[in-house]
């Protein structure tokens, strides 16, 4: 699935996007990191994850916020798909959804597990196929009790050709669970598991579509865009207008920015890029964007580089998706990506990713934007690795001016899914938006 590794100033990696490495380590429990005029307060929690687990994924689900990984176990025996519920206060306890010897376990493309219509649970995963290689395809079970039991698995897309299958975005809306995915039905399979991914002889990644009801009947198969970029992450979310899908586009001339596309009166619309970047890159970068929503207002964060500048960018949505602002850039200079985002009830956004620190070390930073598209201090919250181990840090709204954060510890024998609370302290000033002067 990885396109031939190409590098770009700055020391961007396509297909890898390898930045630092760090301790692993985290400021103590109730740290403060201040690097301006706001301040976050680091709680430290522990973790229901055990030792050689990774690809984490959190999730609010209206009782607190789930977390899903992915846990080796015996030699032989593959992988446990697991998850735990926190409340607030603690988590519940971890519950393993699958036990597969042939999951697809990869560091950019992880499992999820998601609140449904009428308080169901579902969850994804991804399995190979009989070829092996790049063969794989995506398995979704809901469960009725909360998680105690799973239906059997469901695939979304009607083909089973042994191609790529995955990166799944998922939301919850109107009685149905909705899911997105990228889909290399159009590829050579041999071309597929030959281990190189340029596709630009090949029939080219496509972006799919397909919901389903709380009781299981499935909706029909839609194709949302005919030539996506390989391996970047697709994001849904829900506005009060109705679901959008973000991905990273790719346009016959292998520009690769950011396009929107929303499900308006019952049709998806016509891709729409989320702001022209101009990103001309010939591979896949491995760096999708995120997306939150909250009534109608929406934020997109994404990783970019055109001219060889990488930079991370944040923009909103006042109209649910149809038009963006200016974006603001949130980096510190030298980026990795691997971004998440949140939508807090004041409508501000807090937006993580990695930054490189020099050599090896790289750090999680995050960095407030308020409701006006002002950007506050950039904040550290983990020293990591952006080595393919660490994976993608993820975060999501824990509410009281709070936020969750997962991330994949490698500075120990095994790697492990550790989290912190991230309590936000007010500000009475707010920085201008960050210029592209750097």
């Amino acid at each position: 699935m990885y396109p031939r590794l190409l590098s770009i100033a700055h020391g961007v990696l396509l297909c890898g996007c390898v930045a630092a490495s760090g301790d692993g380590t985290t400021p103590g429990d109730g740290a403060t990191s201040e690097r301006g005029a706001t301040s976050v307060v680091l709680e430290a929690i522990p973790s229901p994850a055990g030792a050689d687990s990774g690809e984490p994924f959190l999730s609010v689900d209206g009782d607190g916020v789930l977390m899903s990984w992915l846990e080796a176990v015996d030699v032989g025996e593959g992988h446990e798909l697991r998850f735990a519920r926190w409340d607030g206060v603690e988590w519940s306890a971890a519950t393993t959804i699958e036990r597969r010897a042939d999951f697809f376990v990869n560091w950019a493309d992880f499992p999820s597990v998601r609140r449904g219509p009428d308080g169901t649970l579902w969850a994804h995963w991804l399995e190979r196929g009989e070829t092996g290689g790049y063969d794989y395809g995506v398995r979704i079970v809901r469960s009725d009790d909360g998680g105690a039991t799973w239906s059997e698995a469901w695939t979304p897309h009607e083909d089973d050709s042994p191609t790529e299958h995955g990166f799944v975005s998922a939301f919850s809306g109107g009685g149905r669970m909705g899911f997105a995915w990228l889909d290399g039905r159009r590829n050579d399979p041999d071309a597929a598991h030959s281990g190189h991914g340029d596709r630009a002889s090949h029939g080219g990644m496509t972006l799919r579509f397909r919901d389903i009801t709380a009781d299981g009947e499935p909706g029909r198969e839609t194709l949302l865009d005919d030539r996506v970029c390989d391996c970047c992450q697709t994001a849904s979310a829900l506005s009060d207008e109705g679901p959008l899908v973000v991905y990273r586009d790719r346009s016959e001339a292998e520009v690769r920015d950011i396009s929107v596309v929303r499900l308006v009166d019952g049709a998806w619309t016509e891709p729409v890029a989320v702001h022209r970047d101009g990103w001309e890159i010939d591979g896949c970068p491995v760096n999708g964007p995120d997306i939150a929503a909250l009534g109608r207002r929406v934020a997109v964060t994404w990783f970019t580089a055109p001219d060889d500048r990488p930079r991370v960018n944040l923009a909103f949505s006042n109209d649910a998706g149809a038009h963006f602002t200016t974006p603001v850039r949130v980096d510190d200079g030298d980026p990795a990506g691997r971004v998440d985002v949140a939508l807090l009830a004041d409508g501000s956004a807090p937006v993580t990713w990695i930054e490189r620190t020099g050599g090896d070390r790289a750090e999680v930073r995050a960095r407030i934007v308020d409701s006006q598209g002002g950007a506050g201090a950039s904040h550290l919250l983990s020293a990591t690795t952006s080595t393919r181990p660490s994976g993608f840090p993820r975060i999501a709204d824990a509410g009281d001016g709070s936020f969750l954060m997962a991330w994949t510890d490698v500075s120990g024998d095994a790697p492990r899914v550790l989290v912190q609370r991230v309590h936000l302290e007010p500000s009475n000033s707010t920085a201008a938006p960050n210029s592209d002067t750097r």
